[in-house]
Parts: C-alpha cells; sequence; structure tokens
C-alpha cells in the first residue's frame, strides 16, 4: 500500500486546506494511507546559512522538528500540498521550511521524483497573487514531481466544498496523482513547466519557477515560449541538484579563502545606523 503525505499549509484546522486534502485523498483509486501533517504546528527555526548542513552529512545544527518534516516526506510515495492565501502569497510556513532546503541534498536519493499535486486556495476570485507560484516552489525545491496544481476559492472553514467546482477540482488533482504527466495547458515553461513569468522587456521574459530567461513569440496570436536552460541549473536534473550542491561547497571553501578581505569590507559598514532591538 502507498504512503501519501498530506502537507497542510495552514494554522487553522479542519480548514479548507485540510478537508481539501482529505478529498483528494477520497478520489485516489490507488489504495493508500493517508498521513498528515500541519506546518504550522512544527517548531521550525530560521536557516542560519551556516551551510554545516552540506559538510555534516545533512545534519543540520539547528535544534528544532524540521527533521520530522523531511523525514516523513523522504518516506512518502507521493505528496499532497494545500496552502491558503494569506496577502497574495502563499502562507509562510512553507518558505520557512524550504529556507532550510540545504538539508535535502544529503536526502536526494529518497526525495527526487516523488510524485505530488498541490493547491492554492484564495477567499476572493483573482486574488490568490503568486499563491499557487509559493505552492509550485516549494514542491519542486522538495525535489519533488510535480503532476498537477490548481487553485481554489474559499472563504470561511468548510466554504471550499459549498460548489462542485472545487469538488470535481480535488478529483483532478487525485485523478493526476499517480497518472502520467499530461499534456501543458496554456503557455508553460519548456525546462520546468512554469507558468508564471517576469516580462523583461523585447519580448524577454523569465519564468519565476527555475528562473531561466528566455523569449516569448505572439506572432501567431499565442504565446509560444522559448526558455533557455542556464549554466547553473537548481533542479531540472537529479545531476543538477548535485552539480549545485557541490558548487554551494565551493562557495563555502571560497570564502574561507577570501575571509579576511571579505571582512574588511563589512567592517566598514559596522558603525552605520541605530538598532532597533528587539524586547529582552
Amino acid at each position: 500500500m502507498k504512503k501519501v503525505l498530506g502537507v497542510i499549509g495552514s494554522p487553522r484546522k479542519l480548514g479548507n486546506c485540510e478537508v481539501m486534502i482529505k478529498e483528494i485523498s477520497r478520489n485516489i483509486s490507488e489504495p493508500h494511507e493517508l498521513q498528515l501533517l500541519r506546518l504550522s504546528d512544527f517548531n521550525v527555526l530560521s536557516c542560519k546559512a551556516c551551510y554545516k548542513c552540506l559538510f555534516d552529512e545533512g545534519e543540520c545544527v539547528l535544534q528544532d522538528e524540521f527533521g520530522i518534516i523531511l523525514a516523513a516526506m523522504c518516506e512518502a510515495d507521493a505528496i499532497i500540498l494545500a496552502a491558503p492565501t494569506y496577502y497574495l502569497g502563499a502562507n509562510s510556513s512553507l518558505k520557512r521550511f524550504i529556507d532550510r532546503g540545504f538539508a535535502f541534498y544529503p536526502k536526494v536519493d529518497q526525495l527526487w521524483g516523488t510524485p505530488s499535486v498541490g493547491i492554492c486556495i484564495a477567499a476572493i476570485p483573482g486574488k490568490e497573487g503568486h499563491g499557487l507560484l509559493g505552492v509550485e516552489n516549494f514542491l519542486k525545491m522538495a525535489m519533488s514531481d510535480i503532476k498537477l496544481t490548481r487553485v481554489a476559492y474559499a472563504a470561511s472553514p468548510g466554504d471550499v466544498f459549498f460548489n462542485d467546482t472545487n469538488k470535481a477540482t480535488a478529483a483532478d488533482l487525485a485523478g493526476a496523482l499517480f497518472s502520467p504527466a499530461r499534456k501543458p495547458e496554456g503557455p508553460r515553461c519548456p525546462l520546468c513547466g512554469g507558468d508564471t513569468f517576469r516580462l523583461l522587456g523585447n519580448m524577454s521574459v523569465r519564468c519565476m519557477l527555475c528562473s531561466n530567461e528566455g523569449t516569448m513569440d505572439t506572432s501567431t496570436g499565442e504565446p509560444v515560449l522559448a526558455i533557455n536552460r542556464s549554466d547553473h541549473e537548481l533542479f531540472l536534473t537529479k545531476s543538477d541538484i548535485i552539480d549545485h550542491k557541490n558548487w554551494l561547497v565551493g562557495a563555502k571553501n571560497r570564502f574561507l579563502d577570501q575571509k579576511a578581505a571579505l571582512k574588511a569590507v563589512s567592517v566598514n559598514y559596522r558603525q552605520d545606523g541605530t538598532w532597533i532591538k528587539p524586547l529582552k
């Protein structure tokens, strides 16, 4: 029996994100066990950018509960992620966790290619902002194979299933999870499948999911995107991930080699400004 992990990016108990994940699970035809975790339930500290997890076999120096979540993701056969929109972006619990992503690299064999689906829930139609991009970023940086992502609109807890549209969305996501990749809908990045782009001028664009640049041709009436693979990728292939880890290790070594010169630059700014301190 497969193990499906439902990752809830909302602090609300039995809120729309939680019931959406459970509805998706109910529609999965593959026999499975649903395991659930709520990101906000766990003490996940902010990354210190110390790089020690890259050198100490993935062991983070921060004493918190990050490892519990990571272990659950490594053991899962598939992942369902749901997150609410807060001020036009996905709940911050997603970013806090994914910022600790240096610790993912030693787990690449367990994480790579895990099938996933994601959904962003917003209260007002059209006001999800970059919430769905946040959901997709989480799943991509966690090295999963994103099968399908969607947006659903609902405000009050339970409101998500006051209409048949969101029920159909749940069924669609469930059907995609263990199925072969679908043909992309609409203009997509040919490298990562993202559909969010920054316009750079002169018909140049940057994919906001994989951060690669290219061009957009609208001469046929429909946008056609040509996105170029860069010299430094993060997650397009498994070897990209390993190469990026090696680059990070090299960056730490380069820092140590130039530490004195870099410190001289920083120290020059030490006395600028007046600090506002937190209460003791």
